[in-house]
């Protein structure tokens, strides 16, 4: 091996795609439960019963959770481990925010009555997918990008929104509870 050769190797680099990996080999609501909070966990919960009820395919909708969970998981192991460059943190500040907003508009929109838009909530969703784009791009994987694809296009699906924000009595009660979640997540600064 030449000294060049010997350069290139990095053993943190070698730990990150170690610890990325491990992530997303251990993506299970056990696992999920050590790295995300209650409260978190609860709405993740929450998001699964809807996601099944509205598939009526549990698969499905634990797939959905579980590239939710992966990402996740993954986008702050690159932000403890300080992997984003100065551009990248910009991104991933403007896509935390974005969440915030999103997060403020989903429990505004179940707590005042006849005020939901679906485009509105599909927007500010699809801003948030492409902003984590091109956050992560340099440093995820295809398989890892179409994941999140999978995840914002499920949850950005127009029918799905009207069927979770609609006057159905079999999303209210899921709804509230992720809204509560939510309230709790923003009231401890946690979105």
């Amino acid at each position: 091996v030449s000294p060049d050769n010997m350069d290139t190797f990095s053993t943190k680099n070698l730990a990150l795609q170690a610890q990325k990996k491990l992530m997303s080999k251990m993506a299970t609501k056990t696992m999920a439960n050590m790295f995300i909070d209650d409260t978190s966990s609860e709405v993740l919960d929450e998001l699964y019963r809807v996601t099944k009820e509205f598939t009526r395919n549990r698969k499905e909708a634990q797939k959905i959770i579980k590239n939710l969970i992966k990402t996740v998981v993954k986008l702050g192991v690159l932000y403890r481990n300080n992997q984003f460059n100065s551009e990248e943190m910009a991104l991933v500040e403007r896509f935390r925010k974005k969440v915030h907003t999103l997060a403020m508009t989903a429990v505004s929109f179940y707590q005042i009555e006849f005020t939901f838009d679906r485009r509105v909530m599909a927007g500010i969703l699809s801003e948030c997918c492409d902003i984590l784009h091109q956050a992560i791009n340099r440093h995820l994987t295809a398989k890892s990008h179409s994941r999140v694809n999978h995840v914002f296009n499920h949850f950005s699906n127009g029918e799905f929104l009207a069927a979770l924000y609609g006057p159905s009595e079999v999303y209210r009660p899921h709804l509230q509870k992720i809204c509560e979640g939510i309230n709790k997540m923003l009231d401890e600064g946690n979105l």
